[in-house]
């Protein structure tokens, strides 16, 4: 058997850089390329192996500089999404603290379904410098790392303790990462010793290898069963998950509305399914859904969820599905999220394929004209909320939904709106108005604050063509805005609007309704006498200095009745600009989106001394009352 004498490192590089994802006719990279920071751990394992593969052969895998080690998996996840999961980045970070500010990025992988291969380093695997500078020391269990924290996060953990397990691991990696069922972070711990260490290499381990996606087909009683119920219902509604995006499936999913007439609704993930003119599309789903989607879902008696988590925002805490009838029939690639809401009419399928057989098998079935009628007038209803949000008050400080409604309009139907967390989710599923399939891309299922910078140059890494726009508020910009640096180390385009509220505006309102009178939300200097944060003084900030400090153009719209016209504006000059821009605008936090009709749970203290509490509780008493029991 020919081999090659190589290190651990070298190897890995080399065989990731010959990795190749397969869906039909399309054909890519599975790793396209590395993020990395490198410290003790790394620099002379995965450090000289990215070095000696730039040397030799820079094409076959890049090596990309992040500013922080979350942030490389944030880039890593938008890329992923931008590429329907057939591709995503590896990312490397040294021993310690270095592997453990991945473990945010790992969660938020695992938790969108998206795939990312993490490269932590670990510790000596031969412990002849034990402990090592940043080792984790339990004493009752001296075997624990750090890395180990990734295990409950990650959909594939292993540690390559010799280097001739690196064979198994790697190829049990690479099937989980291109598995549409299985995939999320993919972490592979690396002893920095066993980084180093050098063994011979068979020659067909580091040979072109092919991962076919799986797109498995329904299984025939399964579909007849879910076909059945879908025939018998008065109201059925589809709601469109992220599996919708991932499997390709946007345009049968459209033949198949037009075709029966079923109206659909959409998750986060989903938005782009259908585009929101689309005379069955009834906009978000849930807790922070339209009130013609939240409406027609609490009819339903037939629910179609296709490639849905089922989150308690879609269900709006189930509260959303009010029929005592209701049925679920769960088009899912995975069983664990086919088999929710106790489902009996589970269908563990790829969502394109499936749709593709309810097409030929609804032939004929539509709903009836009187559903079709009200879809139309809840729609519209819903339409010209929409259009009054938008609407410019002139106010000096804008509310929210403006400078959306301005955004929306200085978009084209190909840029990539990117968000994550605060208000602003919730305010875009409500608003924005999708016009691609690929257009809009809210991680919202771990909705991470700092996401959205580094997420939104991993869609822009994955979509070179499109203007990527970055929504985020000031609390989440401050989390985490250092890969601006990147942008501008790269030349990479992005345009960022921060929607500054001197605070957490989406947790401040929370917080009202909840009884807790917007405690800890604002951006106030510490009043020494009353132990809190409650003045009335704000803080200094100067986001729009800190932005230009990194070397990104900046434009500041200054609080005045034309402000949303100086937005439009901005967003013109930043979209005619091949440089980053960021684009500064204050706005109201207390003006908000028209409401959707949806709820969230969040338990509410039982007993309170604050009246504000003890309101907020009996309002929710009587809300939870409309939770939907699991069973019966």
């Amino acid at each position: 058997m020919a081999t090659k004498r190589m290190t651990v490192s070298q190897a890995l590089i080399e065989f990731l850089a010959n990795q190749w994802t397969l869906d039909g006719d399309l054909r890519e990279r599975t790793i396209p390329g590395v993020f990395g920071i490198f410290g003790h751990g790394n620099v002379a394992g995965l450090g000289q192996a990215l070095k000696q593969l730039n040397v030799s052969d820079p094409d076959l895998m890049p090596y990309y500089q992040a500013r922080n080690e979350q942030a490389m998996v944030h880039q890593a996840v938008g890329f992923a999404r931008m590429h329907r999961r057939r591709a995503t980045f590896a990312s490397t970070a040294s021993v310690g603290p270095g592997a453990a500010n991945m473990l945010t990025g790992a969660a938020l992988a695992t938790a969108n379904r998206l795939p990312a291969l993490l490269l932590p380093s670990d510790t000596f695997a031969t412990r002849v410098a034990d402990p090592v500078l940043q080792q984790l020391e339990l004493p009752h269990d001296t075997g624990i790392t750090v890395n180990d924290a990734f295990r409950p996060l990650s959909r594939f953990f292993d540690r390559v303790q010799r280097p001739e397990q690196l064979f198994s691991i790697a190829l049990a990696a690479m099937r989980v990462l291109t598995d549409p069922a299985e995939t999320g972070a993919v972490t592979i711990a690396l002893p920095e010793d066993v980084q180093a260490e050098a063994f011979d290499v068979p020659l067909e381990f580091l040979q072109p290898r092919e991962w076919h996606i799986r797109r498995p087909l329904p299984e025939r009683h399964a579909l007849a069963s879910a076909v059945n119920a879908i025939r018998a219902a008065r109201l059925p509604v589809i709601v469109a998950g992220g599996g919708v995006i991932y499997s390709l499936a946007e345009d049968v999913l459209r033949r198949v509305a037009e075709l029966t007439g079923i109206p659909v609704a959409t998750t986060q993930a989903g938005g782009g399914s259908l585009v929101w003119d689309h005379p069955q599309y009834l906009g978000g789903a849930g807790a922070t859904g339209s009130s013609a989607a939240n409406r027609i879902l609490a009819d339903a008696d037939v629910v179609i969820g296709i490639g849905t988590r089922y989150s308690d925002f879609t269900t709006a805490s189930r509260t959303a599905f009010q029929n005592p009838d209701v049925r679920f029939v769960n088009i899912n690639v995975a069983p664990f999220d086919a088999y929710k809401h106790g489902s009996q009419l589970p269908i563990i399928a790829d969502a394109r394929e499936t749709l593709v057989e309810l097409e030929r098998e609804l032939a004929g079935f539509s709903v009836s004209t009187e559903l079709a009628a009200r879809v139309a007038r809840e729609k519209a209803e819903w339409d010209g909320l929409v259009d009054d949000a938008f609407a410019p008050s002139g106010l000096a400080l804008p509310s929210q939904s403006e400078i959306v409604g301005a955004v929306q309009s200085s978009s084209d139907p190909r840029d990539v709106i990117v968000q994550a967390a605060g208000s602003l989710p919730g305010d875009l599923h409500k608003l924005w108005r999708v016009r691609d399939s690929l257009g809009y891309h809210v991680e919202y299922a771990f909705s991470c604050m700092g996401y959205e910078i580094a997420g939104g140059l991993g869609v822009r890494r994955g979509a070179p063509d499109r203007d990527v726009i970055v929504m985020v508020g000031d609390g989440s910009y401050l989390m985490l805005h250092t890969e601006l640096l990147t942008a501008v180390a790269e030349g990479i385009k992005l345009i960022v609007v921060i929607v500054q509220n001197h605070g957490f505006a989406s947790i401040g309102h929370l917080s009202e309704t909840v009884g807790s009178e917007r405690f800890g939300t604002r951006y106030r200097y510490h009043d020494a006498e009353g132990r809190n944060f409650e003045g009335p003084s704000m803080l200094p900030v100067d986001l729009a200095a800190n932005a230009r400090s990194y070397g990104v153009d900046v434009i500041e719209i200054k609080p005045s009745p034309a402000a949303i016209d100086d937005l439009r504006s901005a967003i013109a000059v930043a979209k005619a600009s091949e440089s980053a821009t960021v684009i500064h605008i204050n706005s109201d936090p207390l003006l908000y989106s028209p409401d959707g009709e949806g709820w969230w749970d969040v338990p509410i203290a039982e007993v309170s001394e604050l009246d504000s509490t003890s309101r907020a509780r009996s309002e929710y008493v009587e809300l939870r009352a409309s939770q939907r029991p699991l069973l019966g």
